[in-house]
């Protein structure tokens, strides 16, 4: 139980882009999911008026817990009581409050390989035993209903995420809610990460709680809203737990930022600006679609949603993370090294994010196209 927390490899090659970048090279970041577009205007307004207004604390905003909950109201057309939402200092303390505060220690959680890596680490610094279940082309890269009913013994959970990180694939309905199910019959608790909601461009995300009710949802203002740095996200838990879980909150975490809360509920409703925002990653996702074949890249997961592409680099490299240091020296195009999403697969795939600008886009796959045309394919 417990076991060792493994470095997020993408970090090590964003370490090595700023000292190319203090040496006077310019580099091109698209190494992680980090939204290149503001935060919405009224919000920054918004807070700039709180700071000088209203005095800092420990506080949870309970109107911003009402328009979260308004929020699934309008788009899932779920009812929550804001009871049950836990303001958190982003996503990532979302997930571990609700592995620490559903599951005990040994429990087995269960989640699709490739998946976010923070998944497998912080289940096991939570003394969970992770259970990465591979899933390829068949299944959209994503967890089927048929293959947790076919795991033998049951998992204690199982974790979703639709969008999901690396490879930007939705899960439909109609798959959610068999999903649903069969954790449903099989005593299995979900965790969904929605995190990535709102940002779609084939069809939207469904929410967990359409079909599981009593499932536990991670998200954050960190992606749709552009606020990540602002370190600001959520958990939403059945109403038997809200009790644990804000004892673990209280002694772990306290309450996020003030500020953020506020600027937080005036973005809720910045909805042009958002769809703005979300217009400007359509627009680099199609040019990567375009670009990516002519690279020798025919091989990807279907981006419905999030910002990223999943590339399947085989041909080139058996290290992703030595292919994606010596892509950054050479071309000053930095991206994420695939092992950090799947330690068994992932030293033949990289992850692009279409999160930078779009005139960064369009200058990384100019650098890119002739560095990839002279790289020789192996086996």
């Amino acid at each position: 139980m417990g076991g060792r927390v493994e470095p997020f490899r993408a970090i090590a090659i964003s370490q090595l882009a700023r000292r190319l970048e203090a040496a006077g090279r310019p580099v091109v970041h698209m190494e992680f999911g980090q939204p290149s577009t503001p935060a919405p205007a009224a919000a920054l307004a918004a807070v700039r008026e709180a700071l000088d207004r209203d005095p800092p604390g420990y506080w949870e905003s309970e109107p911003l817990r009402a328009r979260i909950a308004r929020h699934y109201r309008e788009r899932y057309r779920v009812d929550v009581d804001p009871e049950r939402i836990i303001l958190t200092c982003g996503a990532s303390p979302a997930l571990l409050l609700a592995l620490l505060a559903r599951f005990e220690a040994g429990d087995r959680i269960a989640f699709a390989r490739p998946g976010y890596v923070a998944y497998r680490n912080t289940t096991r610094a939570a003394h969970l035993v992770p259970l990465e279940i591979g899933c390829g082309p068949g299944t959209r890269y994503q967890l089927s209903a048929a293959a947790i009913a076919a795991l033998d013994p049951a998992p204690a959970g199982v974790i979703l995420a639709s969008p999901a990180n690396p490879t930007g694939t939705i899960i439909p309905g109609d798959e959610l809610s068999e999903i649903a199910r069969v954790c449903r019959e099989r005593g299995i608790v979900l965790v969904s990460d929605e995190i990535y909601h709102g940002l779609h461009y084939t069809r939207p995300a469904h929410s967990i709680l359409e079909y599981a009710p009593d499932a536990l949802v991670v998200n954050s203002f960190s992606k749709y809203y552009s606020m990540v740095d602002w370190r600001l996200g959520w958990l939403l838990v059945p109403p038997g737990l809200v009790d644990t879980a804000r004892a673990h909150a209280g002694n772990l975490f306290l309450t996020p930022p003030s500020p953020s809360q506020q600027a937080a509920l005036v973005a809720m409703d910045c909805t042009d600006e958002l769809e703005a925002h979300r217009a400007t990653y359509a627009r680099n996702r199609a040019l990567l679609l375009d670009a990516l074949p002519t690279l020798g890249l025919e091989r990807i997961a279907p981006p419905d949603g999030a910002f990223y592409l999943w590339a399947d680099v085989g041909h080139l490299t058996s290290d992703s993370l030595a292919f994606c240091t010596r892509m950054l020296e050479e071309t000053g195009v930095a991206l994420a090294p695939g092992v950090d999403f799947d330690p068994v697969d992932g030293h033949r795939y990289i992850r692009f994010s279409f999160a930078p600008a779009t005139a960064h886009v369009e200058e990384a796959l100019r650098r890119l196209a002739p560095w990839f045309a002279a790289q020789p394919r192996i086996g």
